[in-house]
């Protein structure tokens, strides 16, 4: 018998990473519920800071300092991340629909996703129009926009700003400000730039004072922005506003900040919304029509206290949010919060100063300036430097800390028949019309111990396995990374996948949420063996207490056409295909030192197959492969040239490496296989010499799905990587070549 930790008995899962969500997440990293797993659904690793966002415009801030690390968050929070875009909600099957994953179940969800402009009644072309929701698609193209004026800053540009509340004024002077210095940085006059800003009343700020609303005006007046009140934008069309009044005006580019509206499938989902889509929610931010779903920032609208659309509210329901979401967990009496009726809000004017406006009182000042920066600095510090937690007092209802639960071992500890069965059949009903092979005899469709395959007269098979402890928090993309590692072993031979056994261990769990997580595990590991040409015929599961999967891999391969590592010959050049550093980039994940674009770049390369790579250097002559794991580049690489009997030169210069990853190996951050891993550096010829190069350590870094090793002609080289670059290896490189064996230690680094 095992005694561990509590087992996972409901899932709540967070839809969207709003202010509201990242101040929830952060209080549950400060204070953990035994028993729940936690789930974050966003579309990017980190998310905008609205208080921030006009300074970033206005190049005051740098992205880093007004976006909060999810990745991070998440990790402090002991939340799973899954980044991906949410389509819809299955209320009645409790499970969150995505545009690029499978559905994800929830016992209780929370829903904090903003809002986006509503677009005009007549679009004349959507590409035309710029909405400044979602921000990250807005901060996009801004910043293709500030490329544009630096590569060209000779060239006259009109801007059109719709919308004449906080938002677009705020936008105009910022905008104005930012592309302003880039004007005169480049000795450009300042008539270069031309804005136009378009509002529907006859004065800016509808929902500010008097005081704040002519002072606004006399600011875009004075710094030459055209207002065009009283007017409303009928249609956008490229290079053209035109409003209902008939007014037609030039602008290259057109950003649509108007009134907020919510995404349809909301209400399609069955949820209560108000007249523009919003979900209502009670004193408790938990919805009228849907007792497990929870909405807050502005996504929601609480029926007996309206406010508007703004940050600060968000931001002030965070704490409430966390407070109700653990009672709903622990089935306690929820507690009712209300918002305050006024705010003071603090609108920059692009400059260093600042607007306050408050009721009927406004005031403008560079100090109300400095504070707003050193308040929002203050905000994001939260964030940026999470406390050091250590273990807490149980919560109560979900854990007796006293009596853990027992644990059976061997054969007792095997995940249900029941939970596999619906599993797979979930698993396979996404995959319509797959079929099969006739080589596979007996598989996964039938109760027999083993399965069966029947190999062609004219291949040879080739096996792998591998299996390891889960990298990333995400199961769905942890099944993919893993059946990529796994399955690369068999390109690198030059065989063709045909079939894996998978073996999994999921942490103990309630059976509905043990089944969640192995769909998902599953579901990602079938994806990616359909896209190989494989199927899964068969595997073992077992609880733990954490999350592993590994896979038996089966290949055919013609026996003539079998890359083995033995086959380097001397005047044959070196080609990698992916970049180093995933070893030390997750080690730097784990001490909170990653940047979330880090592990964004990393994750996508290791869902890159190595497949196309493979039969893309079969095309081109190669005679030796192997995939760069776990032993690192020098540990393959030594193999490599033992086998072969030859001596290899590396250019260090040349060796590509994934974004932060020297930043990550310059701080001393390394994987626990790197001490193992430095052995090989016994056969590097000129160790002494290179051994203090910064870029030394990442030539040991294990890799996980890392990329290939080859050696090709030295005349076919330059149309090999040719390719390569055109299938998707954007990283790929010529690295070094293949010498003689003249001395006693075989690897030289130039």
């Amino acid at each position: 018998m095992n005694v561990a930790g509590p087992e996972i008995r409901q899932d709540l899962v967070l839809i969207g990473g709003g202010h509201s969500h990242a101040i929830a997440l952060r209080l549950f990293g400060m204070n953990p519920l035994p028993g729940v797993r936690l789930v974050l659904i966003t579309e990017a690793s980190d998310t905008p800071y609205s208080g921030m966002l006009p300074g970033h415009i206005a190049g005051f801030y740098r992205h880093s300092d007004c976006h909060i690390d999810l990745r991070a968050l998440s990790q402090f929070a002991g939340a799973q991340l899954y980044l991906d875009q949410v389509v819809g909600l299955d209320l009645e099957q409790r499970q969150v629909i995505c545009a690029h994953r499978p559905p994800v179940r929830f016992d209780w969800v929370s829903i904090d996703i903003g809002s986006t402009p509503k677009p005009p009644s007549i679009l004349g072309d959507a590409a035309a129009m710029i909405p400044a929701k979602p921000v990250r698609q807005f901060l996009a193209q801004w910043e293709q926009l500030l490329q544009q004026v630096s590569q060209t800053p000779e060239q006259p540009l009109s801007l059109g700003i719709v919308g004449g509340g906080a938002g677009g004024v705020e936008l105009a002077v910022t905008m104005q400000h930012h592309l302003g210095q880039l004007l005169k940085t480049a000795g450009q006059p300042a008539t270069n730039l031309t804005l136009h800003l378009f509002h529907r009343d006859r004065e800016l700020l509808p929902k500010h004072n008097p005081w704040v609303r002519r002072r606004f005006q006399q600011i875009l007046t004075q710094r030459g922005i055209h207002l065009h009140l009283e007017e409303t934008v009928e249609t956008v069309y490229p290079g053209k506003v035109v409003c209902q009044s008939g007014l037609a005006v030039a602008c290259d580019r057109v950003f649509w900040v108007t009134q907020a509206a919510a995404p349809d499938w909301l209400a399609q989902a069955g949820l209560q919304v108000d007249e523009d889509g919003f979900v209502l929610v009670d004193d408790t931010l938990r919805s009228l029509s849907h007792p497990r779903v929870f909405a807050a920032g502005d996504i929601a609208t609480m029926v007996n206290h309206p406010r508007p659309k703004a940050g600060v509210f968000a931001v002030r329901q965070g704490k409430p949010l966390f407070h109700n979401l653990r009672r709903a967990l622990q089935n306690q009496p929820l507690k009712p919060f209300r918002p305050q009726r006024q705010y003071l809000s603090l609108i920059g004017t692009g400059d260093g100063s600042a607007i306050a406006s408050r009721g009927p009182f406004g005031f403008e000042s560079v100090w109300l300036w400095r504070w707003k920066d050193a308040i929002d600095r203050a905000f994001m510090e939260r964030f940026s430097r999470l406390p050091v937690m250590g273990p807490s007092p149980e919560s109560p209802g979900l854990h007796d800390p006293v009596a853990p639960k027992m644990y059976c071992a061997g054969c007792g500890s095997k995940v249900s028949s029941s939970v596999l069965e619906r599993v797979l059949k979930r698993v396979y009903s996404d995959v319509p019309g797959a079929s099969q092979p006739a080589s596979i005899l007996v598989g996964l469709e039938a109760p027999d111990d083993g399965a069966v395959l029947e190999l062609p007269p004219d291949r040879v098979l080739v096996q792998t396995i591998d299996y390891f402890p889960a990298i990333i928090n995400d199961p769905f993309l942890f099944g993919q990374i893993s059946t990529n590692h796994a399955l690369s072993d068999l390109f690198a031979m030059g065989a063709q996948a045909q079939s894996a056994l998978a073996i999994a261990t999921i942490p103990h769990a309630r059976a509905e949420v043990a089944e969640e997580i192995l769909y998902q595990l599953l579901a990602g590991a079938v994806r990616v063996l359909r896209e190989a040409g494989a199927v899964l015929i068969g595997g073992h599961t077992t609880e733990g207490d954490n999350l592993a999967f590994g896979l038996a891999c089966n290949g055919l391969a013609e026996p003539a056409r079998l890359l083995r590592k033995s086959g380097l010959q001397p005047g044959q050049h070196l080609i990698l295909t992916k970049p180093l550093g995933t070893g030390t980039l997750f080690a730097a994940q784990m001490q909170g030192q990653a940047r979330a674009e880090w592990i964004d770049r990393a994750v996508a390369t290791m869902l890159q197959s190595n497949q196309p790579a493979a039969e893309c250097f079969l095309a081109h002559g190669a005679t030796a492969c192997t995939d760069i794991t776990g032993f690192g580049l020098i540990g393959h690489l030594r193999e490599m040239v033992r086998a072969s009997g030859v001596a290899v030169t590396l250019n260090l210069a040349a060796i590509p490496l994934l974004s932060g990853a020297f930043e990550s190996a310059n701080l001393g951050i390394v994987s626990s296989l790197q001490p193992q891993n430095l052995q090989a550096a016994g056969e590097i010829a000129n160790r002494a010499e290179v051994q203090s190069h910064p870029l030394f350590p990442l030539l040991f870094d294990p890799q996980t799905s890392g990329g290939l090793l080859a050696s090709v002609p030295a005349a076919l080289s330059d149309r090999c990587l040719s390719a390569l670059k055109d299938l998707g290896y954007a990283q790929s490189a010529r690295i070094g070549e293949v010498q003689p064996l003249s001395a006693t230690l075989p690897i030289q680094i130039l």
